[in-house]
């Protein structure tokens, strides 16, 4: 019987009444029911953070024809008392668990109640580290709601650079009852073999409730299946199938993503679990330069592409699961290969899981720690040990599974803070025992699973600064953000993985327009300032422009040139350390979403729209890509491959003018293997007149077809001219077909359309030579948009 629903919700004091649907959240409760107005509008968050310093109760009514059952609540959020008919059943204490209670000594045939009540996760925060007999710092800077470390939620529910702080209270997953005189199989744990083109599956299946001695088994998969007896003392169910050259899983853009049903019956009781065949290898190994870090999927060596995801709402009952696939899905279509679910937001649904499978995205999965410091206590750490093995048991058989990571940041936070840099020790001996707790809890279940300790790290026992070390495992690189310094800077480092770096942008104007009235819209605006949730942020937007571009004419422009910088950074890294393959072997953009409608890193609109920068990334991160790499006054045109089989490409360099006119410099024809990055000519700096620009094609045999540009000085130095851009607009069956001309050289040439709806391509280097054709698709069908059409020059001359 599920229980989830409409319950009644009030406040301990009694002063607010309202329904609640459950799964959800009481500020999504009290907004529904009219008594708050969109915390994301305008100012609204700051006069909502009441609510989280309130206790509240909610409940409803069950009926029960029989008594023995269990109560199964899963994402209590946060510090939960369960009630049944009055009495107290569990104190709930982590967000991230499952529990179940036997209600048989409670609960009564006929109607009975049960009551939720949520502790101020707040208060609770504040008299954890009150008790505390030591300091445990948190990051102030980030959280302007205090001290959500001591208590195990989502962290950046108490705020974070790009997040909204609300500290919400609720319920994540689902609340049902269950029967208990079943066998019940309490998870299924699998473990893959790969020899040749065979593969051995071993299935492990914990189960409990078995009323008789010996109980029959069968597992099935790929057509085959074992039998059995197991004798139900032992309490885990072990078998193995061999199988013969079957259809493997592979991530997205290297081959198929089969998927197969794997059936573990025991008893009456039956899981099946959707798996993926795939000898996932991650190889961190000491080489010439330090430690290496990469992912090896069935033998080939596999360049990681993709972004950060923090949760998809700061408000959980604001989550669908048809808007997560769309963003998943957009990070697909921008050829990512790998999401990394970062460590200071949840694990996520079972369906996020099967949504990667199915799409062919690795994921990199963090525990739930993040930049802050933690508690070591006994008592904290058997709730880690509960939340892992329970993480662990939930998701280990998901085919997309590359990587668990122990956390988000936690060495480098040893450094952060005056309590932990006066008394190291102390501080280290903590964070040591929690990440040793992780990693003996995650193993406990999957011995062999891949495992990297912490996020950046150079390597195992390494305590050391991964951020500015480019020859060992994986970096975090962020001087040029938060350090100022240019995009430059990325060509001087080397990384052997960067699992976070990037450059912030606003909201496209649409969101813009969804949360401020026209009064806020105004970079200086409160409004904007409040929805910009890093210190300086606005200012380093600002000063970045003046750095590259002539100063935009009005605030859309500053919205459009902030995405295009935004962009332009990420191309900038990407593009050169993908140029340094073998060395470097992956690039996770910080970060593919947003939690609200704010001012940030995320190259996706909250709602799923796509910013500009989204289509920029669709470009540097196609599995073919030619690049420019400077090298003193000497320009390398370098190609990378990152198929399995080698391609054929053709290559056109041109020295352009701004009214279009240009010359050929180069044109070279080559094979390029997934190997390594080729090199397939040099172009002195000096055969560009002082007005020219590199413009550059090329065509794959794999059927990539691309452009584009590279600049020696920075944008502002060029007088570019008036593009008279044309579209010529044709319906389709599909939607929209798009013709973009120009009469000169057009650069960053963006369209917008008045409705929602998706181009085939966008933010495009236009000559009169190369116009461009596009697909429009809308959202909706039967919709008429408007198209228009903004390129640098528009934006920055007027």
């Amino acid at each position: 019987m599920m229980l989830n629903g409409v319950w009644a919700l009030e406040d301990a004091q009694g002063d607010y009444r309202v329904e609640m649907i459950l799964p959800g959240d009481g500020i999504s409760a009290f907004f529904a029911a009219g008594e708050i107005p969109d915390p994301y509008f305008g100012l609204n968050e700051h006069d909502l953070r009441w609510i989280a310093d309130r206790d509240w109760r909610a409940t409803r009514k069950f009926t029960l024809t029989a008594t023995d059952c269990d109560l199964v609540l899963t994402g209590l959020d946060t510090i939960v008392d369960v009630l049944i008919n009055g009495t107290k059943v569990l104190s709930a204490q982590n967000v991230f668990r499952t529990y179940r209670v036997d209600l048989s000594e409670v609960a009564h045939v006929g109607e009975n109640t049960i009551e939720l009540y949520f502790h101020s996760n707040t208060m609770e925060a504040a008299k954890r580290y009150a008790e505390h007999p030591y300091p445990v710092p948190y990051l102030h800077m980030n959280c302007p709601i205090p001290h959500g470390n001591m208590i195990r939620k989502a962290q950046c529910d108490f705020g974070w650079d790009w997040n909204i702080a609300l500290a919400p209270f609720g319920v994540i997953g689902d609340i049902e009852l269950c029967p208990q005189s079943q066998t019940r199989i309490t998870g299924v744990i699998v473990d893959q073999a790969h020899d040749g083109q065979n593969v051995t599956v071993t299935v492990r299946a914990p189960f409990e409730n078995c009323e008789t001695r010996d109980i029959p088994f069968e597992i099935a998969l790929c057509g085959q299946s074992i039998t059995g007896v197991v004798a139900a003392q032992n309490g885990v169910l072990e078998a193995a199938i061999t199988l013969v050259s079957p259809a493997l899983w592979w991530p997205v853009g290297m081959g198929e993503q089969a998927l197969h049903d794997l059936d573990v019956t025991l008893g009456d009781s039956t899981q099946t679990r959707r798996i993926g065949l795939r000898d996932m290898a991650f190889m961190a190994q000491k080489d010439a330069v330090g430690v290496g870090f990469k992912f090896r999927v069935n033998g080939v060596d596999t360049y990681a592409k993709g972004a950060n995801w923090i949760p998809a709402d700061a408000l959980s009952g604001r989550i669908t699961q048809a808007g997560v696939r769309d963003l998943l899905q957009s990070a697909v279509d921008a050829n990512m290969n790998m999401i990394r679910v970062w460590g200071g937001g949840r694990y996520e649904p079972d369906w996020f899981y099967d949504f990667c499978d199915e799409m062919g995205l690795m994921v990199w999965q963090d525990f739930m720690f993040a930049c802050n410091l933690y508690p070591a206590d006994a008592a904290f750490l058997a709730e880690v040990d509960c939340e892992v093995r329970e993480t662990v048991t939930r998701l280990n058989h998901h085919a997309s599974l590359a990587l668990w990571c122990g956390d988000n940041e936690l060495v480098g936070a040893l450094t952060w803070y005056e309590e932990s840099k006066e008394n190291r020790d102390l501080y280290l001996v903590a964070y040591d025992r929690l990440n040793t707790q992780i990693e003996r809890a995650m193993r406990a279940v999957v011995p062999e699973a891949n495992w990297w300790a912490s996020s950046p790290s150079a390597g195992p026992m390494n305590f050391g600064d991964a951020w500015h070390d480019d020859t060992a495992g994986d970096m975090h690189f962020w001087s040029v953000w938060h350090e100022g310094k240019d995009f430059e800077h990325y060509r001087d480092i080397k990384p052997r993985f960067c699992s976070e770096f990037g450059f912030q942008s606003y909201a496209s104007m649409d969101v813009i327009r969804s949360f401020t009235t026209e009064n806020d819209r105004n970079i200086a605006a409160p409004t904007l300032e409040s929805h910009q949730k890093n210190h300086g942020g606005n200012a380093r937007i600002a000063e970045t422009m003046f750095r590259y571009f002539r100063f935009p004419t009005g605030f859309e422009d500053f919205i459009y040139l902030s995405q295009i910088q935004h962009g332009l950074a990420l191309k900038t890294a990407v593009s050169y350390w993908r140029s340094l393959k073998p060395h470097c072997m992956g690039a996770l953009i910080w970060q593919l979403n947003d939690t609200w409608p704010v001012a940030s890193w995320a190259s996706l609109n909250y709602g799923g729209s796509w910013k500009l920068p989204h289509y920029m990334i669709g470009e540097f991160f196609q599995p073919v890509f030619v690049t420019i790499v400077p090298e003193s006054e000497i320009l390398v045109l370098k190609a990378v491959n990152d198929l399995r089989e080698p391609v054929d490409i053709t290559v056109k360099i041109a020295a352009t003018k701004p009214d279009g006119s240009s010359r050929i410099l180069v044109e070279v024809d080559a094979e390029v293997s997934p190997d390594v990055a080729k090199s397939l000519a040099e172009i002195a700096a000096s055969e560009l007149a002082v007005d020219e620009i590199l413009t550059y094609n090329w065509t794959g045999s794999d059927g990539t077809k691309a452009n584009d540009h590279f600049m020696l000085r920075p944008y502002k130095f060029y007088d570019l001219v008036t593009a008279d851009l044309k579209l010529e607009v044709v319906p389709n069956e599909e939607g929209y077909e798009i013709l973009v001309t120009s009469s000169s050289l057009a650069l960053y040439v963006a369209l917008e359309a008045s409705i929602a709806g998706r181009f085939s391509q966008n933010v495009m280097t236009i000559t009169p030579k190369t116009p461009a054709k596009i697909q429009f698709i809308p959202k909706t069908s039967g919709e008429v948009p408007i198209f228009t059409v903004k390129d640098l020059h528009n934006a920055t001359y007027g």
